[in-house]
């Protein structure tokens, strides 16, 4: 290759990548890497203990909250007000496991008694809150 001098004849350019370094390259890391990979899959056989146990699955009871439009609340069906509601809240929050509280709302109900409701619940210490739908509607 010559990059200048008196040589007036031009000589076509090569445009080829010379691959054989790649390949040699490739080659080392493939033998590499079969020779190493069974070091990498080396495990110890360790003889584990049996356990024979069940497992202790208790399903809390759950609380039915209604909320209608208007605002009243219907605790299991019953007729609550904010106070009892409170001082049934409280009480509820104290068992082990806590209740899940299923609220249903009207669907015409306005966000702020529902709202009031779950801050309610939230500050007295309940954790499993859930809010029921209709899938038909």
């Amino acid at each position: 290759m010559s990059f200048g001098g008196f040589n007036t004849q031009h000589h076509a350019v090569k445009a080829e990548i010379n691959v054989v370094p790649l390949v040699d390259v490739m080659l080392v890391l493939l033998v590499i890497f079969i020779i190493t990979a069974p070091l990498l899959t080396h495990s110890v056989k360790v003889d584990l203990p049996r356990a024979s146990s069940n497992p202790n699955i208790t399903k809390p009871d759950h609380i039915e909250l209604g909320i209608k439009e208007d605002g009243q609340l219907f605790w299991n069906g019953e007729l609550v007000t904010k106070q009892t509601l409170a001082q049934r809240f409280t009480t509820e929050a104290k068992k082990t496991p806590q209740p899940e509280v299923h609220i249903k709302a009207d669907k015409r109900t306005q966000y702020d008694h529902v709202a009031q409701v779950l801050s309610t619940a939230a500050r007295i210490g309940l954790l499993k809150i859930g809010f029921v739908t209709d899938p038909t509607q």
